[in-house]
């Protein structure tokens, strides 16, 4: 595997290119042995569980769930031809304006898979080591404000979202928000936050470099309301 991230584009058409373009693609379920790892887990973006066999790919899962440019994904979406052999994407992807397919290191080959046929335009982007390790600190982040999102997300009010949202139009540390907010159950409060961040609606770029603390700034985007 070369160390350099790669993006190749596919140019055959066919009508089994569909499972792309037309409709979301199924996920492949992977015949394992019952010893085999397995990382359950829930998704906000799509409202469903997954089911991931290598760490390398619930790494990348919380790279894709945390990018709020990502409408929608699907994990193990089918078999490509890559390389001159059949290979199963890790990931597909869908932007506003693009889909690509994501392949993790050592991908799994199937010498007997069919692969799908792909319309013009869909990028296959090698994810390396390097990517994911040179990520480790947003993803461990990330491993921490999900099950907050996920456990709270039927009970988070949109008057509370608003308010959070005004309030950090000023960078705000996460202890001056929720003391701003003491009237309100605390757990909803960081949620609340969490989920802005999750929606694209606010940023905190020290995530990608530091642990989240009580002193982590929370600023809104500028445009979103």
């Amino acid at each position: 595997m070369q160390s350099e991230q790669r993006s190749s584009h596919l140019s055959s058409r066919s009508p089994a290119s569909a499972w792309l373009s037309a409709q979301l693609p199924n996920s492949v379920k992977l015949e394992l042995e019952r010893s085999a790892h397995r990382f359950e887990t829930f998704s906000p973006k799509i409202n469903r569980r997954l089911t991931f066999y290598r760490r390398c790919a619930l790494d990348q899962w919380i790279l894709i769930e945390s990018d709020p440019e990502i409408r929608t994904f699907c994990e193990r979406p089918g078999f490509v031809q890559f390389r001159d052999q059949p290979c199963l994407a890790d990931s597909w992807v869908s932007y506003a304006d693009r889909q690509e397919l994501v392949i993790l290191p050592t991908p799994l080959v199937d010498v007997d898979a069919e692969p799908a046929t792909l319309e013009d335009g869909i990028a296959i982007r090698v994810v390396q080591t390097a990517q994911l390790t040179a990520s480790r600190v947003w993803i461990d982040n990330w491993r921490r404000m999900l099950p907050s999102i996920v456990t709270t997300r039927r009970l988070l009010q949109q008057s509370l979202l608003h308010a959070i949202h005004q309030f950090t139009a000023t960078p705000r540390q996460l202890q001056s928000i929720e003391q701003e907010f003491s009237g309100v159950d605390q757990a909803l409060v960081r949620a609340s936050v969490f989920w802005l961040l999750h929606a694209g609606l606010v940023r905190a770029p020290q995530l990608r470099t530091d642990t989240l603390s009580s002193s982590t700034l929370f600023e809104a985007m500028e445009g979103c309301s």
